[in-house]
């Protein structure tokens, strides 16, 4: 009986065009899942993450009321952290707390910028809640970013 080598996973995330702006999507199986997701699209809008070497850590935390609340919450939290450091991530590793979800904490890989590596793309201004969908049951999210 021959070895089959398991099925690379598709992407879980990814960006849609909207009116004005442009929204981020994530699919997963956890609410951990759907913001490493929706954290990775963000970046993905910022600069193309395959040029982003996974070299450096940051630790990010957010809080909200509620899940949609955390999700706006830790998405501002990533803007400001490249806004402020410039840093850009490559892959995250994200633990929840609560139930439901209200806090995240997570571990952010990847380096800052750099004008000889790295092509801006997308300027983001602000994380919205127009539309904004986050679904740990059903395994979707969506959020329309500000540019």
């Amino acid at each position: 009986m021959a070895l089959t080598r398991p099925a690379r996973p598709a992407r879980r995330w990814g960006t849609f065009p909207t009116t004005a702006d442009v929204g981020i999507w994530a699919s997963g199986p956890t609410a951990a899942a759907l913001l490493e997701g929706l954290g990775l699209a963000l970046y993905s809008l910022l600069a193309d993450p395959r040029h982003v070497r996974p070299r450096d850590e940051r630790i990010v935390r957010a809080d909200g009321a509620d899940p949609t609340e955390l999700a706006v919450a830790f998405l501002g939290a990533l803007l400001v952290l490249q806004e402020t450091d410039g840093f850009l991530g490559r892959r995250i590793a994200a633990t929840t707390r609560g139930r439901p979800v209200t806090t995240v904490t997570a571990r952010v890989l990847g380096e800052p910028f750099d004008a000889r590596r790295h092509v801006a793309r997308t300027e983001v201004k602000a994380i919205t809640y127009h539309g904004l969908l986050f679904d740990p049951r059903a395994g979707r999210a969506r959020v329309i970013v500000d540019l």
